[in-house]
């Protein structure tokens, strides 16, 4: 099916929302221990995010990953939307001109942990918006799975992370669904 990366814009995004292997249950943000070894492997230091930070960045991830099934055309919920939005509000932008004139959005001054870093994410994600690769990244519809994957098909219409696995087994419920009937 090709690569499921998302381009370098969104891969922390990605990454953060596949933290959790919702087949397996396996959580890669439940501890102090794991938190640290995130934070080592996207040099993430600079946010200082630490165990008090562990309960907020799991909503966050839950939030993003709820955004991403939107993307396939699965409604956001109500309490994912809210969640979102607060972690969001706490996490303000400036935009900043250079010597040169050139623009740059940025966390505010002062931020530090959680909401830096989702500030951080929130740079990200308004540039994906921008240029139109925002939309793609979208979450496995699959409910027992609902990995993070890019869709690079040229319509943009992709539902699961793999056909092969996913789709397969949805069209197979399907299917048999209707020859019950």
């Amino acid at each position: 099916m090709g690569d499921r990366q998302a381009p370098a814009s969104l891969v922390l995004v990605q990454e953060l929302a596949n933290t959790l292997d919702v087949d397996s249950g396996t959580d890669r943000l439940d501890t102090a221990d794991d938190l640290a070894r995130f934070v080592r492997a996207h040099e993430l230091t600079a946010f200082r995010l630490g165990t008090r930070d562990l309960a907020g960045l799991r909503e966050l991830r839950e939030a993003l990953r709820a955004a991403c099934l939107a993307h396939t055309g699965s409604p956001a919920s109500p309490e994912a939307v809210t969640a979102l939005d607060r972690q969001l509000s706490e996490a303000p932008l400036t935009l900043r001109l250079d010597g040169d004139g050139e623009a740059a959005l940025g966390p505010a001054h002062g931020l530090s942990g959680l909401p830096a870093f989702t500030a951080h994410l929130a740079v990200r994600i308004a540039t994906a918006a921008g240029d139109g690769t925002w939309a793609r990244l979208k979450a496995c519809e699959a409910h027992d799975c609902q990995w993070v994957y890019y869709d690079r098909s040229p319509a943009g219409r992709s539902r699961w992370c793999t056909m092969a696995v996913c789709g397969s087994r949805a069209k197979m419920r399907t299917y048999r669904a209707r020859r019950t009937r």
